[in-house]
């Protein structure tokens, strides 16, 4: 039905139709993130490069479990608290993508924190790493604060796609400040209205990836919301399903909150009238 139909989700030379981005770490079995990906219907996968053990205590290799004909892999720097080791890290991605022939060697997810506690993004090491990135040929989707002044400044040193945290890494808080994140958009996709901005971080339940798409952001990046949640493998279709229903339900535009009663019937032609 063409009601249903969407445009594809277009971030640098990559297309997606699903929206939903989805990690690979902290779940407790590799069989378990790989039946978690499949129910996601994300098309896009992110791997720590730096903090993922690619080998497991019983000799499993991650990417044995990822399908890399049917994602899209996004490497990404977490755990990098400067912007020399995040290049470093984004070149090793690339080099290891390159090996396995998969189109996501080009691009790279940026993540430079501030420190261990809160995992917020340094704005100033961020800011450069994405300028050497982008220098270097990455596409670069960069992680920040739902800072607007920032969030543009990564844009304009040339990041494909910029990423506000909805609440800090992990923390299953959902999204904190909602017209933050409008804020970066209006900053974002002035000029620009395709320019993808997507929510990344903090997300704990699908009425989370819910709120946001229908703030109108362009998808929703998580991980810990579905490898910690007690049925990773619910919550993995519960989060798909929350995307496209978040999606759709922007798209098709809420009515406007009023104070009192409006009756949903025709006053008009009624009996006694």
């Amino acid at each position: 039905m063409t009601v249903l139909q969407d445009r594809p989700l277009i971030i640098g030379s990559h297309k997606f139709q699903s929206r939903l981005f989805v990690g690979t770490g902290r779940y407790s079995t590799f069989e378990i993130m790989r039946r978690a990906l499949d129910l996601s219907g994300a098309e896009c996968v992110t791997v720590a490069v730096r903090r993922e053990r690619l080998i497991n205590a019983a000799g499993q290799n991650i990417l044995e479990f990822i399908d890399a004909k049917r994602y899209t892999i996004l490497p990404n720097t977490a755990g990098c608290f400067s912007a020399d080791d995040a290049v470093r890290v984004a070149r090793l991605g690339r080099e290891i993508l390159l090996q396995m022939e998969n189109p996501g060697a080009n691009w790279i997810k940026l993540e430079c924190l501030g420190d261990t506690k809160t995992l917020l993004p340094d704005p100033i090491e961020t800011l450069k790493a994405t300028e050497i990135l982008v220098a270097d040929g990455f596409e670069v989707l960069v992680y920040t604060s739902d800072d607007p002044l920032i969030a543009k400044r990564l844009k304009n040193a040339g990041a494909s796609a910029v990423m506000p945290a909805g609440s800090p890494i992990g923390s299953g808080q959902g999204l904190l400040n909602p017209n933050a994140i409008r804020i970066c958009m209006e900053y974002l996709k002035e000029n620009d209205p395709n320019f993808p901005v997507i929510v990344d971080a903090g997300v704990g339940a699908a009425s989370d990836v819910s709120l946001a798409m229908e703030l109108g952001v362009d998808g929703v990046l998580l991980n810990t919301g579905i490898a910690y949640a007690k049925d990773p493998l619910k919550m993995a279709h519960a989060m798909k399903l929350a995307c496209e229903s978040g999606r759709f339900s922007y798209l098709g535009g809420r009515i406007p909150k009023k104070l009192y009663a409006a009756a949903s019937s025709p006053v008009e032609g009624t009996i006694g009238t």
